[in-house]
């Protein structure tokens, strides 16, 4: 039991961590591409994020996570069944969030003196993007960043418990969970402890989350 939640740890903060940096990633760019060339473009990226979010997440992330459980996974097997299903699962379903975070910051900076400054100086929309808007976006990146995983965690141990995530004999705590539940009258003791290995967990990433928000915030007191 010790080894198999140590392992889910393993599991569970290795998904967590790549999918927020993937979906951080893919949310960053489209977010600055959007609010930065607006138009066509934005309404474009603004309309698919609308699309995205009207869906359910755990909803969204089942339906994924199911299609590409199967067989030989998905896009013609490169996406496997197990770590890969889950993480383009979140992917898919939180990237969306940021996005919509880093459009509204990027609509608001592009109508700055630093901005101007720049085009009056002869900067391409590349350097305009990546070297002055981005370092302004730094600290709602690290926040969102550091909140969103432990939601990941819980995503996939969700998924996992399921069935349409981390599958046996590999270890996660939502399988540990599920393969517990019908023994919890008998064995308790197999639900409490992965039970209580994500709640720990997700608290500290939140709490860790709040900290940062606050250290980061030009507002706090």
């Amino acid at each position: 039991m010790f080894s198999r939640v140590v392992y889910g740890a393993r599991v569970s903060l290795q998904i967590a961590i790549v999918a927020t940096a993937f979906s951080v990633l893919l949310g960053v760019v489209l977010g600055l591409t959007a609010g930065y060339f607006r138009g066509v473009t934005d309404t474009l990226i603004s309309r698919i994020i609308d699309v995205t979010l009207a869906f359910p997440v755990l909803l969204l992330a089942l339906g994924i996570a199911s299609s590409c459980s199967l067989g030989n996974g998905c896009a013609g097997g490169l996406i496997k069944p197990g770590l890969a299903t889950v993480t383009v699962a979140i992917v898919v379903v939180n990237w969306t969030y940021i996005g919509r975070i880093i459009r509204g910051q990027v609509l608001s900076l592009r109508e700055k003196e630093f901005v101007e400054a720049a085009r009056a100086s002869g900067a391409g929309n590349a350097t305009i993007l990546f070297r002055e808007l981005l370092p302004n976006l730094v600290a709602p990146i690290v926040v969102y960043s550091t909140l969103v995983i432990p939601q990941n965690i819980l995503l996939e141990a969700a998924l996992s418990f399921l069935g349409v995530g981390i599958t046996p004999p590999q270890a996660s705590w939502g399988e540990m969970l599920a393969e517990a539940t019908p023994i919890f009258s008998t064995a308790w003791w197999f639900f409490l402890f992965p039970g209580l290995a994500l709640l720990l967990t997700v608290l500290a990433f939140n709490l860790l989350g709040d900290g940062i928000r606050d250290a980061l915030d030009p507002k706090a007191a």
